[in-house]
Formats: structure tokens, sequence, C-alpha cells
């Protein structure tokens, strides 16, 4: 079972290397859209390399309620979770 913590890691790498966000810059609580200036077009690039990277496809009604790090961090340890149990 992937921890948060490693989704979190996964998640900071992404965003380091696609999106050239500084490191320091990204904790659980940072806003998406007001600290890191990503707007919806970043937003669905980030769903897609997340899908490619977990293999967990990210819906719009997913996607809607995301704001911070912590969200998507949830979102993804919830998802692959789920897909865990399915698998069992």
């Amino acid at each position: 079972m992937v921890t948060k913590e490693e989704v979190f890691d996964k998640l900071k790498k992404i965003l380091v290397e696609t999106f050239e966000i500084e490191e320091k810059l990204i904790t659980y609580k940072t806003h998406l859209f007001d600290e890191l200036d990503l707007d919806s077009f970043d937003a669905v690039d980030l769903a897609v390399v997340l899908e490619v990277d977990t293999g967990i496809k990210l819906k719009e009604e997913d996607m809607r309620p995301i704001r911070t790090i912590s969200d998507i961090v949830e979102t993804i340890h919830k998802k692959l979770h789920e897909a865990n149990h399915i698998e069992s």
C-alpha cells in the first residue's frame, strides 16, 4: 500500500519537474492556484501526469474540489486504496 507521504513525494517531484515550481514552496497546505499560480489548464495537465504515473484516472468531479496539495494527496491516496481493494 502506498502511503500519503509517498504520494506527496511523487506529487512534489512532478510539480518541480513538470511545472518548474521551487520545491521549498510545496507543502501540504500550499494552495495550487493562489500560491503556485497554476490555472485550470495546468490542473488538467497535472491530472494527466498523475494518471500516467499512478494509473489512477481523475475525473472532473474528483478535481473540482481540489485546492491544496493536501487535497490532491488525499484524493490520490483514497483512489489508490480503493483500487487495491478492488484488485484483491
